[in-house]
């Protein structure tokens, strides 16, 4: 059965052991899993989160913020160290956490788009697929999974569909990277995204991010909602759908996520409306 999550980021950026308030908040509206953006993992009291999941009853789930300092396919190697260390130390921390992923554009940076030569792009990809095989195997270890993250044109050049994503997660070769679905990203890049989840099927869908198409509340767009929920159901998918939107992003976060204005009245409102859409929608 579909759980169903909210991320931290609708509220607060970067979260801290200051906003844990926001678990019993989230509990409060119903929601089974709090998704923990670790945007600086050394914010946040681990320990004290994990019991604080246990007495609210949440689930957790980790995802991962790229700035530029966090690209495993930059051409400077200490930038592409300083990824991969970022996300072994996310999936260490999901281990902890008992999370079952570790989601995001684990490929790159954020923001960083460009045109450049055929040789070089290569040459970044096998920096990338070099990283993330080596990811795949501590991942493994840890009894977690990497799930791959399309992102649209405007937040990067690298994956921005479901086919590229499948490429590369094909390429790597390893059975604990599979891909993570954004709809706010698949309704910019997608023909059809009903399509693109039967396209990945259940073996490798491991996370869905419902967002809708102006990362608003859910429901309020034009994203085909029930396309997507016949597409899950058709493969069988029984894992999380997760609000991310940004209520109160960074600087940085803003600029590479083009939030310029307020996504709805209030945070508290877009995750309660969107929940009592995700139950109206998927169960």
């Amino acid at each position: 059965m579909i759980q169903f999550g909210v991320s931290t980021f609708v509220w607060v950026s970067p979260f801290s052991t200051a906003s844990f308030d926001l678990l019993y908040k989230v509990a409060d509206m119903g929601y089974d899993i709090i998704e923990v953006a670790v945007e600086d993992k050394d914010l946040i009291d681990w320990g004290r989160l994990k019991n604080l999941a246990r007495e609210t009853g949440l689930n957790i789930t980790i995802s991962g913020a790229f700035g530029p300092n966090r690209d495993i396919s930059s051409d400077d190697p200490a930038i592409r160290k300083n990824g991969f260390d970022y996300i072994v130390d996310c999936l260490h921390l999901a281990e902890t956490m008992n999370s079952p992923i570790f989601t995001g554009p684990v490929y790159s940076a954020v923001g960083k788009t460009r045109i450049v030569s055929a040789e070089r792009k290569q040459q970044e990809r096998n920096w990338c697929i070099e990283n993330l095989h080596e990811v795949g195997k501590i991942a493994q270890a840890c009894g977690v999974v990497v799930g791959v993250e399309p992102l649209n044109r405007f937040e990067t050049d690298v994956i921005n569909t479901v086919e590229q994503a499948l490429s590369l997660v094909n390429e790597t070769g390893h059975s604990s990277l599979k891909i993570s679905l954004d709809t706010f990203h698949n309704n910019i890049e997608e023909k059809n995204i009903a399509a693109s989840i039967r396209a990945i099927g259940r073996e490798l869908l491991c996370h869905v991010q419902g967002n809708e198409s102006d990362r608003g509340t859910p429901g309020t767009g034009n994203v085909d909602w029930p396309g997507i929920k016949q597409a899950l159901t058709d493969i069988g998918y029984n894992g999380a759908v997760v609000i991310e939107t940004f209520g109160a992003p960074s600087e940085e976060l803003a600029k590479a996520a083009s939030i310029w204005r307020p996504l709805a009245n209030s945070p508290d409102e877009l995750a309660s409306e969107g929940l009592a859409f995700y139950k109206k929608m998927f169960l």
